[in-house]
Parts: C-alpha cells; structure tokens; sequence
C-alpha cells in the first residue's frame, strides 16, 4: 500500500506515524510546503518506508502531478483552505482521499467523485469523526432516539491544567477562536434554538457534566447540532439534539468576558494598523498556551443517547485518551491522525467499499474501525446513561 499524506503538521505526524507502523504499509510520502522540516521529522520517526516532498498546495497544477503519482490512497491534513482542491485533484487522479474537515465546502463533489469510482471520506478525524462514528453507533441500537447529546474536548490532563485559562492549545489557537465566535444550533423540545456567537458561553446555555478522572467539567454549545439530527435521521422522534465543548470550570466565565470586550471582533483597530482584537489573542495568548514537554492534554469523547427500542434507559459512550509522552504525540494528535489513518487503510482493503462523497455516519464500520482504535490503546467504553435531561 502506497499511502500520500498532505501536510505535515500536528494532525500530519501523527498519521505518518501510525501508517508507518502498519505491516501492510509499504510507501508513505509526506508533501508539505516545507520539506526539510519534514524530512527531519521522518529522520526522527526512523521509519524507513516514508520520504518526503515539496508541495505548493495553491497550485492546482502540482497538486495534480503529485497525486498522479500511483498511490493507492491519499490523507489530507492540509488547512481547510486546500480541502476543495486537494478533492478535485484527487478525483481527477483516481485516488481515494480522506480528511479531517467538515463537507460543508465539498458535498457537491459528490457526483462526480461517484462517477469516477473514487471514495471521498470527510469529517473523518476526532470531532468531525469518532464523535460521529459513536453517534451513529448509539442511534443504531434504539427503535427510536428522543435525546442525543455529544460531548468533545480537547484540554489539559488534570494537574497540566495550570494557567489563568486552564487551558493550552493542542489543536490551532485560530481554530479554537473560530469555534468560540461561530453560532450554535441545538434541538430543545422539539425546536430549534439558534445562538449567536457571542452568546456560546452565555450561562443559559452551559451546562456541567462529570466525567472520571476530571470531575465536574463545564459543557457549551459547539456548531450545527440540528443538522446532524436530519443526518441521523432522527429529526421526526428527537426532542432534544446538542453538541457540545467540554472545558475546565471557570472557562466559560473567562470567555464571556473576553467576548464581551471585544476580544474576538475580527475589524482591524485604527491605530494599531491591519491589527485586530483576535489578531491580538493569536499573537499573544498563542506562545503562552503551549504545552511543555512533559505536560500531557487529554481528550474527551462522550455520546449520551435515550429513546425506545433500545439498551434500558440509555447509552453512553465514551472514550478518553491522553498524551503519549514516549512519542510526544498529544492525545489530539492520535485521536485525529491515527482515525484518519484507520480510514485511509479501510478504503484500501475495502472495509469501507463506498464511492462518491461518504460520511463517518454511515460508510465506516462500527466493530472493524473500533477494533483498530482499541489496537493503538484507544477504547471507547459503554454505560447506562443516567438521566435524559440535561444536567
């Protein structure tokens, strides 16, 4: 199996680590905008199946050369920008492509990737990606779904939790403001609650949630829950629908603050030049949010589903990784890449046999994809779920 990898960042490294781990593995080529800086990493992987190349990903020309390359498979790590002409290319070349970013920008691919006999796999990291893969599993077990609820969180292990935020960055500073600022729509009896996004972490609309080894940890609205309830299909039988951020107690209230001041308008202040307030936050919070090298981050996955026709009351599953401090992978990291990963080797050995633009929720298979997640020491665990309403 000759496998490309697109970009070679935090998400990038871990995915090259875990296919160059796997037997049936031969090739893994990394393309970045910097390729001595990925050859480096390589050189420290000491994995002698992977090399690397340089890649301009705004030229759509050597985008296509590079994937007309014979691999059997592409993994795309690349910014969001490059999600839509990394899929062209890679439909036009014939290769299976997978990524880590929501369809929104490529859902209208669909046709053509089908026609091409090329499988398009999305939203296929930790949230956009396991999440929905645990969702999916949680409707399937019931007659009918009347509360679904799913947690996701990246954040300091307890005890690395020590700044004024409780929080460091594991994934991009600019992606977690981008989620702190975008509106959030959610399914509350029945209806749905739209809520701008400035509003996020308004005490409305959060809520607490206990989850072992952190305690109590505090729940606010992240993106578009209401769609996933048509996605799920299960908009005729839910009454309550939501997806939601896990932070340490006491983020939400700093967050308030900071929005209410104006810290995450994106106009450019007059006399401070092209600058912005969120400019600002990305230059000065972004160094001091770091993780050290011995400070582990933590992810949290969590689905919370009730209904009729199912296990008892309810079903939760969760899975919660940590940082491997022997690789220096965080848990953001493994959680991302090696579900990517995963993915990009089911399309190959055709666990995953569909064509045309797929989604986790309905083309990866439960018991393979989690098998493989439990090989790399990632479990997701199940439980009765304790109450139907909101805590």
């Amino acid at each position: 199996m000759r496998v490309l990898v697109l970009g070679y960042g935090l998400q990038g490294r871990a995915v090259v680590h875990d296919l160059a781990a796997a037997p049936h593995v031969t090739t893994v080529t990394c393309a970045d905008v910097d390729p001595p800086r990925v050859a480096t990493g390589l050189a420290e992987l000491g994995s002698t199946k992977t090399d690397a190349k340089g890649l301009d990903a705004a030229d759509p020309a050597a985008l296509a050369a590079l994937l007309a390359g014979g691999y059997d498979v592409a993994v795309d790590t690349l910014p969001r920008q490059f999600v839509r002409p990394v899929v062209q290319a890679a439909i036009d070349a014939g290769v299976p492509v997978v990524n880590t970013n929501y369809d929104d920008d490529i859902r209208d691919l669909a046709d053509q990737a089908e026609a091409a006999g090329v499988a398009v796999l999305p939203e296929m990291g930790l949230d956009p990606g396991i999440d929905l893969i645990m969702a999916a599993e949680a409707v399937r077990r019931f007659a009918s779904v009347t509360h679904l609820r799913s947690y996701g969180s990246g954040i300091p292990a307890p005890g690395d939790d020590d700044n004024a935020l409780r929080y460091r960055i594991s994934w991009t500073w600019e992606g977690v403001l981008d989620s702190y600022s975008r509106e959030a729509r959610v399914v509350r009896d029945g209806e749905v609650v739209e809520i701008p996004g400035d509003r996020v972490f308004d005490e409305e609309h959060k809520h607490t949630v206990e989850v072992a080894p952190f305690g109590l940890l505090e729940a606010a609205p992240n993106g578009d829950a209401a769609k996933y309830a048509d996605r799920f299909g299960i908009a005729g039988s839910a009454v309550e629908v939501g997806r939601y951020t896990l932070r340490w107690p006491g983020h939400a209230a700093t967050w308030r603050l900071l929005t209410a001041l104006g810290f995450l308008e994106t106009t450019p202040l007059p006399n401070l030049g092209s600058v912005s307030p969120r400019d600002f936050l990305v230059e000065h919070l972004g160094p001091r949010l770091q993780y050290a090298a011995d400070q582990r981050d933590a992810v949290i996955l969590r689905v919370e589903a009730h209904g009729t026709g199912g296990p008892g009351d309810g079903l939760t599953l969760e899975l919660v990784d940590f940082r491997d401090l022997t690789t220096g992978l965080f848990a953001m990291n493994r959680t991302v890449g090696f579900a990517a990963s995963i993915a990009a080797q089911m399309i190959v050995s055709g666990d995953i046999s569909g064509q045309g633009v797929l989604s986790p929720i309905h083309d990866v298979p439960w018991q393979p994809f989690v098998s493989e997640l439990g090989r790399r020491g990632i479990t997701i665990a199940e439980s009765p779920a304790a109450t139907a309403e909101i805590p």
